[in-house]
Order: structure tokens, then C-alpha cells, then sequence
């Protein structure tokens, strides 16, 4: 059987998850980049939009299936998948790693998405990511201070720490001060040694710029 293919950018932070999720759960993927910017995007191309009508990564095909939006993908992976799982048995738990992922995929990531920065133009769009950013992590953070162990939720790596790193990645790229984040601080260090995490890593990704300082 041909592996899982990921449709992947390596900056893309939705992609970022899943590549972190699959390399969690040991499942062997070849990825096939797509270039947000090259040409226009080629997202936008005619091809790649029969495989995701939103004109955006990621995509994987597995099983016999193209599976868009990230958070749609991880769960198809755990319930496709369970050993080595990435949700907590305990459900008040489960529904903590949920109420994080949300908060990032739903309140912070789409509002400093590269379509709504284009949107609000080059002039604003730092200002504008930074807000959205610094808004998003006073509740990540104050989640976290009910949530935490050494992970986001406990002590076991979870779905929310797959969106977790991704996102402090973003904040550091718009310059967000993180100071006022100690939890969030404390999580990414702790995982950016892991090696599932640090595979998924944009600089260790096929299409980064072999220019970039860190490739």
C-alpha cells in the first residue's frame, strides 16, 4: 500500500500539526509541497483545488480518501489510529485539549491566516497579527494554568500540543512579546527536543528556502 500523501507548505502552521500528529503516531507520509506563493499560490491552481475546494493546506489522502482542514485530519488519524494515542481517555480532560485546540484554530490561527493578512495589507498586517495573537494567548495561557502538567493538558502529549507549538512559532515570527505567557513558554520549550516535533519543524521541511539560517 502507497503511504498517506501530505499536501504541505512548510511555514503553514495547519500542515505543521499534522505532520507533528502523523510523526506522534509513527505513520509513514511523503509529502507533497504546495507553494503558497509561488506563481500566486499554488493553491489556487485548478489542479489542487479538486483536491481541497478551499484552495488551502493541508490535504492528505489516505485509506482511499483526501482529508482537508487540520483538526479533521488529526481525528480521522486517532480514531484510524488509536495506538499511540493523542486524546486523553478521561473526558473532563479530552474536552480541555478540545477547548485549546479551538481557541487556537478557531480564535487565533484563521485571523493571522495569509488570505486575511493579503486582506489587510502590507502596511497593518503586523499590527493587526499581533492583536489577534496576544488576544488568543491571555486564554490559551489562562487555560493552561487549570490544564497543565508537562504538556498542555497533564503529562502526555496531546492534540493541543500539536497546535500549541505551531502557533508560538507565529507569534514569534509578528515579534509578540511573550513574556506574559510563562505556561506557553514553558510548553514549547519542553517539546522543541522532542523528536516527532522537531521533524515536523518548517526548517526541516523539503520546499524551506535552503537560504533560511536555520536550514
Amino acid at each position: 500500500m502507497n503511504p498517506p500523501i501530505l499536501y504541505s507548505y512548510w511555514r503553514s502552521s495547519c500542515s505543521w500539526r499534522v505532520r507533528i500528529a502523523m510523526n506522534l503516531k509513527e505513520i509513514p507520509y511523503d509529502i507533497k509541497p504546495i507553494s503558497l506563493i509561488k506563481s500566486g499560490g499554488e493553491q489556487h491552481c485548478n489542479e489542487y483545488r479538486e483536491v481541497n475546494p478551499m484552495e488551502q493546506v493541508p490535504a492528505l489522502q489516505i485509506d482511499g480518501h483526501t482529508l482537508i482542514e487540520s483538526v479533521a485530519i488529526m481525528h480521522y488519524l486517532e480514531e484510524t489510529r488509536p495506538q499511540r494515542p493523542l486524546l486523553p481517555q478521561d473526558v473532563h480532560k479530552r474536552a480541555k485539549v478540545r477547548e485549546i485546540i479551538e481557541i487556537i484554530c478557531s480564535g487565533i490561527q484563521p485571523l493571522q491566516n495569509l488570505i486575511v493578512l493579503i486582506h489587510v495589507g502590507e502596511e497593518k498586517k503586523k499590527e493587526w497579527a499581533q492583536h489577534w495573537i496576544t488576544r488568543g494567548f491571555r486564554a490559551v495561557e489562562k487555560a493552561l494554568s487549570t490544564s497543565a502538567g508537562k504538556y498542555c493538558v497533564g503529562d502526555e502529549i496531546s492534540m493541543a500540543d500539536c497546535c500549541l507549538v505551531p502557533q508560538v512559532f507565529n507569534a514569534r515570527r509578528f515579534h509578540v512579546d511573550l513574556r506574559p505567557y510563562p505556561i506557553i513558554l514553558r510548553i514549547d520549550r519542553e517539546l522543541e527536543s522532542n523528536p516527532a516535533f522537531r521533524a515536523a519543524h518548517p526548517s526541516n521541511q523539503p520546499d524551506c528556502p535552503p537560504e533560511l539560517p536555520n536550514k
